[in-house]
């Protein structure tokens, strides 16, 4: 069962599995921005990464002496959300872990995922209490897949990524390889990206200090703005398989990233880890508009 919140502008359906956004249609132009989640590419379509982002090194960390195990992007796009509140054109799901993931990860923690239509634009909000006694390390981060080409007389290459990076801070680029993370220095010339079949040949691009990503086309205009002021990091992947690129581009505005190939293994020191004190919440925010 699918919960939909609309406006005069879009049409948004949302999974209680994960919170996840399924699908987006924008009524004045009928066009439906989402992946379609097909699983010969890909078969999620804007899962929630928690409470990790990306893979720890051998897909396990140490913690106050113990080691616990756990896979690419966590668990919390696998869990049931429940309905807190909705209205028309807002929903706010809620996720109280109570105890079942302690195995894997020794926290108890309480998730709301709240959706916001105001025009042409879905907010995402994301609340995290914590409510163990202890401090909380976590990541967080968005993983939507943004369906391209968007018209049937468009082709991938009529796409750009149009990047705005943070005021008064320095752009960092990092590179993947094997899922982990290091870091290639500063990004230069990051404003305008062309889409190639080759962009996505070593994994995701990733930055640091960026607010704003668009991809857009060339051709009509049409595309997605996704604004993430404050977040420290952001991914753009798409599935690069057999010389080629999906039909699809995820702009992922992120809290935390994968691990580092000299990392320790311990959360404490994780690259990029956030800290939360007992029964504080930690709150961030993102706007996709669509255009």
């Amino acid at each position: 069962m699918m919960i939909v919140i609309e406006n005069d502008w879009l049409k948004v359906e949302i999974s209680h599995n994960g919170a996840e956004v399924r699908k987006v249609k924008h009524k004045k132009s009928g066009l439906d921005y989402m992946w379609t989640g097909d699983p010969a590419y890909w078969g999620r379509v804007s899962p929630v990464l928690f409470p990790i982002v990306g893979r720890l090194k051998e897909d396990r960390y140490q913690l106050n002496g113990k080691t616990y195990e756990m896979s690419q992007h966590g668990f919390l796009r696998d869990v049931e959300f429940k309905v807190d509140e909705q209205t028309t054109t807002d929903v706010s799901f809620r996720y109280e872990s109570g105890g079942r993931y302690l195995h894997v990860y020794p926290f108890d923690f309480k998730a709301i995922i709240r959706y916001t239509l105001n025009e042409d634009n879905l907010v995402v909000h994301w609340e995290i209490v914590n409510e163990t006694k202890e401090e909380m390390y976590f990541s967080i981060g968005a993983h939507p897949a943004f369906r391209i080409p968007l018209l049937e007389n468009e082709n991938i290459e009529d796409y750009s990524l149009h990047i705005i990076p943070a005021a008064n801070k320095n752009e960092m680029e990092y590179e993947i390889e094997n899922s982990l993370i290091r870091e290639k220095g500063m990004a230069n010339d990051l404003l305008t990206i062309p889409l190639t079949d080759s962009l996505f040949a070593n994994d995701a691009l990733i930055y640091s200090n960026i607010d704003q990503v668009t991809l857009a086309s060339n051709k009509s205009n049409h595309g997605v703005e996704v604004r993430f002021e404050g977040f420290p990091f952001v991914g753009i992947w798409s599935k690069y398989t057999d010389g080629k690129i999906a039909p699809f581009v995820c702009i992922e505005p992120w809290y935390g990233i994968a691990d580092t190939y000299n990392t320790t293994g311990n959360l404490k020191e994780k690259f990029g880890i956030n800290r939360l004190q007992p029964r504080e919440s930690f709150r961030a925010e993102y706007k996709m508009k669509l255009i």
